[in-house]
Order: structure tokens, then sequence, then C-alpha cells
């Protein structure tokens, strides 16, 4: 039987491996229908005008922050691509996005979905409308979940296989660990239509700086 989490699994792949140069810290956010220039100013408000830069760039100054900060201020940066309707952010090393006051910040005036993953914390998926936080969980148990409608997504949670109640399915630890990320992503594809590869990486990104949403974490 084909796996359909095939397409999302780069995605919580082991740091270091050349399919996954997002490594073990990240966010990813879709904004329905801004365009990248909207959304990189959502960041920076402080009307310094965002750069185009490969991801190679963005890495490498996602580094110079790491080091100045000792990492724990995230990554200091994202990168901001249009798929489709949608606006996808690219946010190395950082946790600001998935963060609920940052995302009902910056989903004001329209649709967003969050994905974040976090090796040494907890990943999180957010889905936002208009500044409200609608529903948001954790992967692994999203069987507990928050938001003003945290049922509203039940049925695409479902058809990706994340469990609405805490014994559904009955999955081992490791099964549900292993798949949480996968299926959030493949979540986020069905809300959005947008299945991020690596190949999404390869073009050119507006990079916008997110140090006035830093915090610790």
């Amino acid at each position: 039987m084909p796996d359909a989490l095939a397409p999302f699994r780069w995605l919580a792949a082991p740091p270091g491996t050349s399919y996954n140069p997002l490594g073990d810290v990240f966010c990813v956010a879709f904004f329905h229908g801004l365009e990248p220039a909207e959304v990189a100013a959502r960041f920076d408000s402080a009307e310094t005008p965002a750069r185009s830069m490969t991801f190679g760039e963005l890495d490498d100054r996602v580094t110079e922050f790491i080091e100045g900060t000792d990492g724990g201020c995230g990554g200091g940066y994202v990168g901001v691509t249009r798929i489709g309707e949608w606006s996808v952010v690219i946010e190395p090393y950082g946790w600001h996005i998935t963060l609920s006051e940052n995302l009902a910040c910056l989903s004001r005036g329209c649709e967003a979905v969050a994905v974040g993953r976090h090796d040494y914390a907890d990943h999180r998926f957010m889905y936002a409308v208009d500044g409200e936080i609608v529903t948001a969980f954790t992967p692994h148990v999203s069987a507990k979940r928050w938001g003003s409608d945290h049922d509203r997504l039940r049925e695409p949670m479902r058809r990706v296989g994340l469990p609405l109640t805490a014994t559904a399915g009955k999955p081992t630890w490791d099964t549900r660990w292993d798949d949480a990320l996968p299926k959030a992503f493949a979540l986020a594809a069905t809300i959005t239509g947008v299945t991020l590869s690596a190949d999404s990486l390869a073009g050119p990104l507006l990079v916008a700086s997110v140090a006035q949403w830093a915090q610790v974490y």
C-alpha cells in the first residue's frame, strides 16, 4: 500500500541529512491571499526593505544570528515565497510563528496555517483566521486541541490519520511520535493545497527580520 505520508516525511527526517535542509527546529506557515511582500512586512514593521535571498544565504544569516544570541531567541529571520494562492513562510531554527499571540497578530485579515518542529520541546499545529486561533494542538497528542472552534478540522484530521480522541487507534508511542509531524504537514496540505517539498526552497525567498517577535521559548 502506498505511503500517503511519503511527501511529508522529509520534514521529520534527522537533521544533517541532505534531504532535510531545515533541521530539527523550524516553523512553516501559510498565509492565504497575501503577497510575499505583504507577509514580510507583517514580520518586520520597521520599514526595512525585505531582501531577496537563496535559502543558503538565509541559512547563513540565521547561523550568524544564532551565534550572536546563543540560540535563545530563535533564528532571527524568515524567508517568504509564493506557492499557488498562499505565501509560504520558512522560519529556520525558530518557533515564533507557532506562539499563539504571534500567529493571532500575523493572521489578521487572512487565513493562516502554521506547523512547527521542535525536537527539544513540542511540535505544534495551528490554524488561525482573522486574528483568532481557531484550532491548535500538539501533533503527537492531537486529541487535546484548543482554540475558538477546536473541532473545526475534525474531518480533515481524520482523513490524514490524526487521532481525535485519546483512545483512537491506540497507537504505540513510537508510531504516534514518528508519524505526528508528517501528519500535521499533511493536514496543512489538505487545507492549503500546498505540498511543501525541499524543492520549494530552491527559488528566491523574500527575507525579513523577526527580531520584534523574538522571545525565549
